[in-house]
């Protein structure tokens, strides 16, 4: 008989979610580049008799893999390129720093409180911020061999390499990334389809969420790239109506869903079908053969799925037939004026950037005060951990601690067994591949396996060995006391601020949704462009509805990381969030059935509903605690809107306490 827990040893909710690994698959394509652009300066350095420039070259390298998040050719420029840039300034800093007792202080607390504050910009610019206060803590921690151009000319030279791989297949693939990404939104359409119907709810909704995920990435990668090149790429213009189109279909979904039978397997395997040829490129290929529609819903599946073939296997698409259905961003200058304006005038990125200089600052004045032997290490773990938008400082400290104390160990096996010189090379081969290959696992994965490289590495230019061990663990261990003293427990955020109000947003955009989807088309007969029209508002409003519920969904599984009480208020209000996904999947289905022939709702109908979720929410913003609303909704009972009455009872009900 297996042995149990007692209850007082039972592991808490919060510290199994922070051990679990994500599940996500290995980019092949990462960890091959990771392990040649790691190895190859180490080689190179060896080989001139100075494997200590190899060794900051390779220290550059590691960068530009943790910047190498990105498919489509173009972003990983970006994602690499300017991090790298940026990475430059911070190790001139820091070299300029060096040795200069409370002025290196200020340096590196000034940088820490620029890295923090344009961390807000975007996905982009927080890596590029910690990038450059990374590179600027080395630069004013570690002596750096030859002059002062040397060490910043090495670590962007292994930057730069890996940018190098990571473009060399773009003269011969390029729009391979976009295409590939459209297909995969079109497979997971299918995904959706085949979970309709199905009497497991979390399989429809996590099929729901997928697709969410996937237009959200495809619709990042083409309409960036259309900023600067649309109506000269006709390969742009197609990607773009071929997402436009699946849209429709995602449209469908939850009124096929809600009508609670499974679809005909022909339906699902159709959209399989599209998306491979949206993979392949191919055109003229044979109309799908569904079965004959019987129900409004049934017409309505039956359109979307026939516009989209019809949209993917045309050899031709009229760019200026487009409707832009989620909204053309702005030129690159204006959104670079609309960041700079962000950065300097909002309260969140002064608030980041202020508890990263002072955590920071507290670092650099306690290394500098106390005997620490390798004293950037404490200043290089809060860069890694404070990063709230990255996930939860507690969750990112906490699986920092354990991360190191694994990497530690392979770290020991290492330095203890393998002769330094040329075996580093064969070594660096096989553990540089880890970093990408771990990464999407959680931060204590990745943690794990960067360690080992960073003390290999610091091996090669100090030459002690098995001492860096205990060092590189109390070094990392005081980083992250201090940021969760000084950069956690000291910032407390309101749940309002957090979560709360975001979700109250989300209340009140979910009811202007309603009025939008039936205030405008429903009722006022409108025909061809402006029917088309309002129904690319609609579908905007529904998109950027399920992407802020998306990032709502993200900060309360961070949040659920947590220990009491963040973590038990998240567990609490999480149904909530669920609730208000399935009142927008109600809200879209009635539309569609509206628009199949369905009789319209009335307007007390759709003031009553809305008046609802709009009390909703104002109670979601006066209340850190679940509190008791009335769910008295009344309508007819064959109203499309019957659904949605009983989504939005469900999710008030879920308000109350338990």
């Amino acid at each position: 008989m297996p042995r149990q827990f007692p209850i007082g040893l039972t592991p808490p909710d919060w510290l199994i979610r922070n051990l679990q690994p994500q599940q996500a698959p290995f980019n092949w394509s990462a960890m091959t580049r990771a392990a040649i652009a790691m190895s190859l300066p180490l080689a190179v350095g060896l080989a001139l008799g100075r494997p200590e420039y190899g060794a900051l070259a390779s220290m550059g390298a590691l960068s530009g893999v943790i910047s190498d998040t990105a498919d489509a050719y173009r972003l990983r420029l970006l994602h690499i390129a300017i991090p790298q840039l940026l990475g430059s300034v911070g190790i001139i800093l820091g070299y300029l720093a060096y040795g200069r007792g409370w002025v290196a202080v200020a340096v590196v607390t000034g940088v820490a409180l620029v890295s923090g504050m344009i961390s807000s910009i975007g996905a982009v610019a927080s890596v590029s911020g910690l990038v450059l206060l990374m590179n600027c803590v080395i630069g004013a921690g570690l002596p750096l061999p030859g002059p002062w151009w040397l060490g910043p000319l090495l670590m962007t030279g292994g930057g730069l390499l890996v940018l190098l791989l990571a473009l060399l297949a773009w003269p011969l693939r390029g729009g391979v990334p976009e295409r590939a990404a459209v297909a995969r939104t079109y497979r997971t359409v299918a995904g959706l389809l085949a979970a309709v119907g199905t009497d497991r709810p979390e399989k429809y909704d996590n099929a729901r969420r997928a697709v969410t995920q996937s237009l959200n990435q495809s619709y990042d990668l083409i309409l960036g790239r259309r900023t600067r090149h649309h109506g000269r790429s006709p390969e742009l213009t197609r990607l773009l109506a071929q997402l436009n189109a699946i849209t429709h279909v995602v449209e469908v979904a939850p009124a096929a869903h809600l009508a609670g039978h499974r679809l005909p397997r022909e339906i699902p395997q159709a959209v399989d079908a599209l998306a491979r040829a949206v993979a392949t490129g191919g055109t003229g290929a044979a109309e799908p053969a569904l079965p004959f529609p019987t129900t409004e819903t049934g017409r309505a599946i039956d359109h979307a799925v026939r516009h989209a073939a019809s949209v993917v296997t045309s050899p031709d698409v009229d760019p200026h037939g487009i409707v832009d259905r989620l909204g053309s961003p702005a030129t690159l200058g204006i959104r670079a004026a609309h960041a700079a304006r962000n950065v300097v005038m909002s309260a969140n990125s002064w608030r980041y950037g202020l508890r990263l200089a002072l955590c920071i600052g507290l670092a650099q004045v306690l290394v500098s005060i106390a005997p620490v032997q390798r004293s950037y290490w404490v200043a290089l773990t809060i860069t890694f951990v404070l990063k709230p938008d990255f996930g939860s400082v507690f969750s990112r400290a906490l699986m920092r601690a354990l991360g190191t104390v694994a990497g530690l160990g392979i770290a020991a096996a290492v330095l203890s067994e393998v002769p330094r010189g040329w075996w580093d090379v064969p070594v660096m081969l096989l553990l540089a591949p880890l970093i990408p290959g771990l990464t999407p696992r959680g931060y204590g994965f990745q943690t794990a396996a960067i360690t080992p490289v960073i003390l290999l590495l610091s091996d090669i230019l100090s030459h002690q060995g098995t001492a860096l061990l205990l060092p590189r663990l109390v070094d990392s261990l005081i980083g992250c006391a201090v940021a969760l003293v000084a950069g956690y427990l000291l910032w407390p955020e309101s749940w309002h601020s957090r979560v709360g109000d975001r979700l109250a947003d989300a209340v009140a955009d979910t009811a202007r949704y309603l009025e939008t989807a039936f205030g405008t088309t429903v009722g006022t007969g409108a025909t061809g462009a402006d029917a088309e029209a309002e129904g690319a508002a609609t579908s905007r409003m529904r998109r950027r509805l399920y992407r802020d519920l998306s990032v709502i969904r993200t900060e309360f599984q961070r949040a659920l990381t947590e220990p009491p009480p963040t973590g038990r208020r998240a567990a609490a209000w999480w149904p909530l969030v669920v609730a208000v996904e399935r009142i927008v999947d109600a809200t879209t289905a009635a539309r569609v059935r509206v628009r199949h022939g369905a009789p319209p709702p009335t307007s007390s109908e759709i003031s009553q509903l809305t008046m609802q979720l709009r009390e909703l929410a104002a109670g979601l913003r006066q209340s850190d605690t679940l509190t008791a609303l009335r769910t008295d909704l009344t309508g007819p009972s064959d109203s499309v809107l019957e659904p949605l009455r009983q989504e939005v009872a469900a999710a008030r009900a879920v308000t109350s306490p338990h």
